[in-house]
C-alpha cells in the first residue's frame, strides 16, 4: 500500500518540526516546509522526508509546492496549516499594517493552502485538513486581541469548510493548544517592539501609548513565565494529536491540547460580565 502524504507548513521549529517527525515515525511521506530552507535542512536527511521553501503569504510558493507534491506522489492526504505567529499589544496601539500582516500569515495563508489542495482531495474523495488554532481562538484576552482575532477567524472558516466538504469525504480539524514549550510567548512579546524573528517582513513595533501601562506590565509578567508555566505541554504532545486526527477515520472537529486548553475553552460559556470582571481583578492584582 502506498504511504500517505502530508504537507506541513512552518516546520523550522516547535510544533511544526515535532509534527514532521511524528508523521515520519508513522511512515508517512512528509513534505516539511519553511520560509528558509536552511531551517529544515536536517529534516531532509530523514528517509521519506522532502523539504521545500514555502512562504504562506506567497501564492506562487503555494502553487509550486502543491503541484510538486501531486506530480511526485499523485495525491495529498493531509494538509497541516501550522505556520503562524503571535502579535501582542492593546488593540488601539497595534498599527493596521501589523493587523494586516497577522491575518496574512495566520488566516489568508491557510486559506491559500486550502484552496490549492482541495481540488486534489475532492478528486481522490479523501483527505484531512488540520488547522492549528489555539485556546485563544475560543477565548480572547486583553493584549491579545489581534492574535485572537486571527485565530477566531480561522475557527470560523474551518467550521464552515467542514460542512462544505463533508460530502467529498474530506475532514477539517482544528487543533487548539494552550501554552506550548516552544518560546512562542517570548517571540509574541518581541512583536510589540517589532523584532520577532519568526515574523516575516515585520513593520515597526506597536505604537506603545501611556494609556495601557498596567496591561503592558501584565504582558511582561506573562513573558517571564515563558514556556515553563503551569499547564505547559511539549510540542510533541501537540504533534501526536495532529497525527491522531490525520489518521482517524472520522476525526473530531476540535482537539484541545493540554489542561489550560481544555479548561480555557469553557470560558466562552461564561457571561461576558464575569470574564470582564476576572480580567479587571487580574489587572488590579498585578499593579
Amino acid at each position: 500500500m502506498q504511504p500517505k502524504t502530508v504537507l506541513i507548513t512552518g516546520c523550522s521549529s516547535g510544533i511544526g518540526r515535532a509534527t514532521a517527525l511524528e508523521f515520519l515515525d508513522e511512515d508517512w511521506i512528509v513534505y516539511a516546509t519553511a520560509r528558509n530552507p536552511a531551517d529544515v535542512q536536517t529534516l531532509g536527511e530523514r528517509e521519506r522526508c522532502e523539504i521545500a521553501t514555502l512562504d504562506v503569504t506567497d501564492q506562487g510558493d503555494v502553487e509550486r509546492v502543491v503541484d510538486r507534491i501531486v506530480d511526485e506522489q499523485g495525491r495529498i492526504d493531509c494538509l497541516v496549516n501550522n505556520a503562524g505567529y503571535g502579535q501582542m499589544g492593546p488593540v488601539e496601539d497595534v498599527p493596521t499594517d501589523r493587523v494586516h500582516r497577522q491575518f496574512d500569515v495566520n488566516v489568508y495563508g491557510p486559506h491559500r493552502l486550502i484552496r490549492a489542495v482541495l481540488p486534489h482531495m475532492r478528486d481522490q474523495e479523501d483527505g484531512t485538513i488540520v488547522n492549528l488554532s489555539s485556546v485563544a481562538g475560543r477565548v480572547s484576552f486583553p493584549g491579545g486581541g489581534v492574535y485572537s482575532g486571527s485565530k477566531f477567524a480561522l475557527e470560523a472558516m474551518s467550521d464552515a469548510l467542514r460542512a462544505e466538504v463533508d460530502e467529498y469525504d474530506v475532514d477539517v480539524v482544528l487543533v487548539e493548544p494552550g501554552p506550548v514549550d516552544t518560546g512562542f510567548q517570548e517571540r509574541a512579546m518581541d512583536s510589540i517592539d517589532g523584532d520577532a524573528d519568526d515574523e516575516p517582513a515585520a513593520p515597526e513595533g506597536v505604537d506603545r501609548s501611556d494609556a495601557y501601562g498596567d496591561l503592558y506590565s501584565l504582558l511582561e509578567d506573562r513573558e517571564a513565565l515563558g514556556g515553563s508555566g503551569p499547564g505547559t505541554v511539549p510540542p510533541e504532545r501537540v504533534a501526536a494529536e495532529i497525527v491522531n486526527a490525520a489518521s482517524a477515520t472520522r476525526p473530531a472537529a476540535r482537539y484541545p491540547v493540554g489542561p489550560v486548553a481544555r479548561v480555557g475553552v469553557l470560558g466562552r460559556f461564561l457571561p461576558d460580565s464575569l470574564r470582564d470582571a476576572a480580567y479587571g481583578l487580574v489587572r488590579k492584582l498585578t499593579r
